[in-house]
This record gives structure tokens, sequence and C-alpha cells, in this order.
């Protein structure tokens, strides 16, 4: 599982605690982090963590860090439920620990659908203008003709 650092988790901390209640656990957000990693399961997490769901996706729209804390964790946990999946074809362990059958087909429409999530995501993050595109474009068709145009020369002075 990957380290947090407790400083950066700690800094998220400043959002307002209602007194009283299982939010004002200033750990909660390593809690639901390494949950969240373990399990891909948001609600569970916020349970685990003895923290509401709402204020959970508050926090995730209002801080940056945290929500890219949050992608990490789940990016992780997804990368153990495909472990899980192939460990289980592998050894052909069909079989969940209470005796049902494990339900791959849910597993594997799981990792598809965060598959679509994490490109789109991406693609998001990466957030560059059609002018930006098109210069790489250009660029690239350029060293392509440069290519061409050596491989024709290296033809025409080896006949």
């Amino acid at each position: 599982m990957a380290k947090r650092d407790p400083a950066q988790t700690d800094a998220l901390s400043q959002a307002p605690i209602q007194a009283g209640t299982a939010a004002t656990d200033r750990h909660w957000r390593t809690r639901f982090l390494d949950h969240l990693a373990e399990s891909s399961n948001v609600s569970r997490s916020a349970e685990h963590a003895g923290i509401e769901i709402s204020r959970v996706y508050r926090l995730r729209r209002a801080q940056p860090e945290f929500a890219r804390q949050w992608q990490v964790a789940l990016t992780e946990g997804y990368t153990h439920l495909e472990m899980e999946v192939l460990r289980r074809l592998r050894e052909g362990d069909f079989k969940t620990g209470d005796g049902e059958k494990f339900d791959f087909a849910n597993a594997i429409r799981l990792l598809a659908a965060h598959r679509d999530t994490a490109a789109s995501s991406q693609s998001k993050a990466r957030d560059v203008s059609a002018d930006e595109v098109r210069a790489s474009i250009d660029r690239k068709i350029e060293e392509i003709r440069r290519r061409i145009a050596k491989e024709k020369q290296a033809e025409a002075g080896g006949a």
C-alpha cells in the first residue's frame, strides 16, 4: 500500500469540525484513504473512518490535495481487485471465504468501469489546448517527413 505523508493528511484537517461527532477525530482521513486503497469502496471507507459520506465528498470537492490522495487510493484499490481476480483465476479459487461463488462478472465490470473513468480523468488532467495539440501533431508530421527523406536519400545513394 502506498504510504501517505502524515503532514499532508494533517494539513487537510483544517476543515470545520463538528464538536461531539466522530468527525472530531483528526486522523479519519488516513483511515478513510487506507480503507479505500484496500476496498475501492467509498461508502464502506467513510463508515470505517467514522465520517459521514457527504462530508467526504464535500472535502474532495473543496481540497485538491485530498482529491488527489483519494484518486491514488482508489486506483490502488482497483489494482488490488485486479490482482485478486487474476489470483483466483490462476489458482482455481472460485469460492469466497463464506463458501459463496466469487462474482467474477461484477469484478470485471468494475475494473472496466474504473479503466474508463481513469482514462477520462487523465485526459481532463492534461487539459491541453487545441493549439498545443496541433503543434504536437505538426512536430510529429515533420519528424516523419524527415525520416522518409533520409530513407529516400539512403536508398538513392545505395542504388
